[in-house]
């Protein structure tokens, strides 16, 4: 079967490279569909791709087009890495939800900005998987876009399209696990639970040995030395700490010691789902998304991706070698678990997919991250055990939020916005989240054409 993969977002900094190398080093026949509705981003994410496809000889056929319905029939694998928006957009969902003292280390996910997001990225994402099902209705849809767990869920209530959302971070979590406890990936069993950026490590094994105990103890020598870091520590004169501790998860390790699962994929991301321990951006002695897990230098680094991807694309020097070593990143996994179904192997990766009772505990229909089996079937998730009612109590209301968050970007509802940001849990007022509310819809505007009928815009 000769494959035929649509990247929609393909003037994404990094993500079309990876999926690009990754289709190389297979080596097969196939056609490569790019989809931006950005011109210069498309052109660039083209030039790109055909010089590394030229570099290697590979046998591989590119179409580009910001007409998606120009590149979808055919298409067998579809994958959407969209970011409504781009960059400037997500500045805004980080920089006005700080005027009201909330400190977002990602602004992705869930807190005030990745509602914003979600706002601006479900109505393109269901227009896709409309366009899909019409012109490739057999394409496996992948997603990468966040918030992955409110796009799935609008684009799969909206359309039906049964979309699998794909996030490297469980992956990662586990290599992290293993580097602690000093073993290879290979010897880890794992599980993970719970929504995207937040899943649960409820079981690590080694040769069927429970190394959850060995972790905890770990994590309390960790979490000993920082307490000790933070005792003698030297202010500076803005209050910080001068510490490294975000490069080691200090929240996660004391989630592991009070709950018994360690989160994925660690702090960057699990401090948004806790605005009761973490407010105000409150984070061992630094301030979130500012000089700990700084935004201003995470979104300047995706420009200089962007802006050095260009210069390659244009250059007419050869491509470094290492353009086609296997880099990690969130295009990982989708050709596999491709493959995977085409030959049946039956390999098991982490994706989030509608909980159909595989997962006792968390909603019906709510897109969950867990263990999911590839084989000739397709993609499905394994059965689970009941999580502890504490992960339950941790996790569920979040499905909650994330349902209100979709039923506000499905209806154009200022006032169910409203209702997401109360269930978030980062606003400390009614009043606040009204206007948070309006200001994120008037900065957003030109993204939220279901939003304009409100008298707020």
């Amino acid at each position: 079967m000769k494959e035929k993969i649509v990247v929609v977002g393909a003037g994404s900094a990094m993500f079309t490279r990876g999926i690009i190398r990754d289709a190389i080093i297979r080596n097969q026949e196939l056609v490569i569909g790019l989809v931006d509705t950005d011109p210069e981003a498309l052109l660039v994410a083209e030039k790109l791709t055909t010089k590394m496809i030229a570099a290697k000889k590979a046998p591989i056929t590119v179409q580009a087009s910001t007409d998606i319905r120009q590149i979808l029939p055919g298409a067998t694998v579809v994958i959407s890495s969209i970011g409504v928006g781009g960059r400037r957009a997500w500045e805004q969902d980080i920089a006005i939800p700080r005027k009201y003292g909330i400190f977002q280390p990602v602004a992705d996910s869930v807190m005030p900005g990745g509602i914003s997001r979600a706002l601006r990225m479900i109505p393109a994402t269901i227009t896709i998987m409309e366009h899909t099902l019409d012109l490739a209705p057999q394409a496996l849809i992948f997603s990468y876009a966040n918030p992955m767990s409110a796009v799935c869920r609008a684009a799969h209530k909206a359309t039906g399209a049964p979309v699998i959302g794909l996030c490297i971070g469980v992956v990662m979590t586990a290599q992290y696990l293993a580097h602690q406890l000093g073993v290879a990936l290979q010897e880890l069993f794992y599980n993970a639970v719970g929504i995207n950026h937040c899943a649960w490590f409820t079981e690590v094994r080694v040769n069927g040995r429970d190394q959850l105990p060995a972790l905890k103890e770990l994590g309390r020598k960790k979490l000993s030395e920082i307490r000790q870091d933070i005792l003698g520590a030297h202010f500076s004169e803005a209050g910080n700490l001068d510490l490294a501790e975000e490069t080691d998860n200090p929240f996660s390790w004391q989630l592991l010691e009070r709950f018994g699962a360690f989160p994925a994929p660690g702090d960057r991301h699990v401090t948004e789902f806790f605005p009761t321990l973490c407010s105000g951006g409150n984070y061992f002695g630094k301030k979130l998304g500012v000089d700990a897990f700084s935004m201003e230098h995470c979104i300047a680094f995706g420009d200089k991706i962007y802006d050095q991807m260009k210069a390659d694309a244009f250059s007419k020097q050869p491509l470094a070698e290492d353009y086609f070593e296997k880099v990690s990143g969130e295009h990982e996994q989708a050709l596999d678990i491709v493959d995977s179904i085409r030959t049946n192997a039956g390999r098991i990766y982490s994706a989030s997919l509608p909980n159909l009772g595989q997962i006792p505990g968390l909603p019906l229909g709510a897109y969950v991250e867990a263990p999911a089996i590839a084989d000739a079937s397709g993609i499905r998730h394994l059965a689970q055990k009941p999580l502890p009612p504490a992960l339950i109590g941790l996790s569920a209301p979040k499905f909650a939020c994330v349902e209100t968050i979709v039923e506000a970007a499905l209806e154009g509802s200022r006032e169910k916005f409203i209702q997401a940001l109360i269930l978030d849990g980062w606003v400390s007022s009614m009043d606040m989240a009204a206007k948070l509310a309006d200001e994120l819809l008037a900065a957003q505007a030109p993204y939220l054409p279901q939003f304009r009928k409100s008298a707020a815009l």
